[in-house]
């Protein structure tokens, strides 16, 4: 069964790389996602350039005014040609080690909207923008935007 696993997320990120330029930590931020919907019989996510793009834009936004907060994902997510019936959100920061991939998925498992978010099994296609930066007075915090588009 791992091996099964193994091969379903080496694929998955595989499928991810041709579609979109995603960073180190994009990509271990993508392989933990994927690791936990096939954990509970989800199947992974494929990385989307145009949401990798809104995704990086609102990160970048956010620790560049110093706030952290969705706005209005719907609407950022629907300028960017993405028109699947349903779209989500999920943020987070964090410098150390909960500034990596792991803890944050973590983190996004124990609340009940992010857990949704990360589990939908409509969700089909992602975008991942994790930058690092500034942020609350820290450096090297690691800004995180998911932007999440299926039916």
């Amino acid at each position: 069964m791992a091996a099964v696993v193994t091969a379903l997320i080496l694929a998955g990120a595989a499928d991810a790389a041709s579609t979109a330029t995603l960073t180190q930590a994009e990509s271990s931020l993508l392989t933990a996602m994927n690791e936990v919907r096939l954990a509970n019989g989800v199947q992974p996510l494929r990385a989307d350039t145009r949401l990798e793009r809104a995704a990086r834009a609102h990160s970048s936004k956010m620790l560049r005014t110093g706030t952290f907060y969705h706005g209005a994902f719907n609407a950022r997510i629907r300028r960017t040609g993405v028109h699947a019936p349903r779209v989500g959100e999920n943020l987070a920061w964090g410098r150390g080690p909960l500034g990596v991939a792991r803890s944050i998925v973590s983190m996004w498992l124990a609340s009940p909207e992010h857990r949704a978010n990360l589990l939908h099994a409509g969700y089909r296609i992602v975008g991942v923008g994790a930058l690092r930066g500034c942020f609350d007075g820290h450096r090297n915090t690691l800004m995180v935007t998911t932007d999440f588009a299926g039916r």
